[in-house]
């Protein structure tokens, strides 16, 4: 919702007339589609039509702009980020490399050694050493993952899951669990770094945390500055080392906005805006540090009503 909302602003101090769509395989249970101008049906992302629909639906309704914002959706779009272009909408997805290179916990850590970044090591499930941390390498919004401080904690269903991978421990009694909201142009140069510390997390979505300057992001700056292929959004998650005067660890990447970027926008770093400028405007975009600094933010739930809803289910 606050995501669609501060693309809608941008866009209409751009275009006044200009409209937010939305697209859902449900559009009457989504808030979002509630809150868009228009909305659309579209199949599940795993179906074959999928790519087709959504550009049908861009091509009859002059979109030119479009952001994908799940994770299941964004290796198949990136492989039709071409088609779209030939209709002249700009499909704002990363490459298939580096959308594979997020997907997989296995090829991030690779991703993480290229870009000079540091990363908990991984362990083989025959030589495991404790504590260590389990979760799948394709996984996604905290799902199966556990803690392990030791041997028996490994049951036989963690053992056996096909895609679990096991890392080196990192306590939070001594480490920053930091999210870095970061901007890549067209031109796949780093154009932003927007560090929110966590403060509290419900159910895989951070619910608090600031806005905080640190001398990591000197770091943060240097390994990615270009990453061939990246486009927007990407969303780095770190473990920074209270004991070492700043060590920086890539845990993650996702390819995507991230549901704490409304703080990074908040506090100035208008992805949304950047993005319209960019691929309606053929505007570049420069390098952006004048973010707010110690920014809180508080998330709480909030109702959307849709009024004369039916269903037989």
């Amino acid at each position: 919702m606050s995501l669609l909302g501060s693309f809608r602003k941008e866009l209409q101090q751009r275009i006044p007339e200009g409209l937010v769509f939305a697209a859902d395989l449900n559009p009457d249970l989504s808030a979002a589609c509630q809150a868009a101008d228009r909305t659309f049906f579209v199949p599940r992302v795993t179906d074959e039509s999928y790519p087709d629909a959504l550009l049908q639906i861009c091509i009859e309704n002059s979109i030119g702009l479009v952001v994908p914002t799940i994770d299941t959706e964004l290796r198949v779009l990136s492989e039709h980020r071409e088609r779209f272009a030939d209709k002249g909408i700009h499909l704002i997805v990363s490459d298939p490399g580096v959308i594979a290179d997020c997907r997989d916990k296995r090829r991030t850590a690779e991703l993480f050694g290229r870009q000079g970044l540091g990363t908990p090591e991984i362990f083989s499930r025959d030589s495991l050493q404790f504590p260590c941390f389990a979760k799948p390498y394709d996984g996604s919004c905290s799902v199966d993952i556990y803690f392990l401080p030791n041997e028996a904690a490994v049951t036989q269903d963690i053992r056996d899951h096909p895609t679990m991978m096991f890392m080196e421990y990192r306590d939070l009694a001594d480490h920053d669990e930091v999210t870095i909201d970061l901007y890549f142009d067209r031109f796949h140069q780093l154009r932003c770094i927007v560090p929110r510390l966590r403060l509290e997390v419900r159910s895989g979505e951070v619910c608090k945390a600031v806005t905080r300057d640190a001398p990591y992001l000197e770091q943060i700056q240097t390994a990615f500055a270009e990453i061939p292929g990246a486009r927007g959004c990407l969303t780095l998650q770190v473990f920074v080392d209270r004991r070492t005067d700043g060590g920086v660890y890539g845990i993650e990447i996702n390819p995507r906005f991230g549901g704490g970027y409304p703080l990074s926008y908040l506090a100035g770093a208008n992805f949304p805006g950047w993005l319209i400028d960019e691929y309606l405007f053929d505007r570049r975009v420069a390098f952006f540090d004048d973010w707010e600094r110690d920014l809180l933010m508080l998330r709480y739930d909030d109702e959307v009503i849709s009024r004369g809803y039916s269903s037989s289910t």
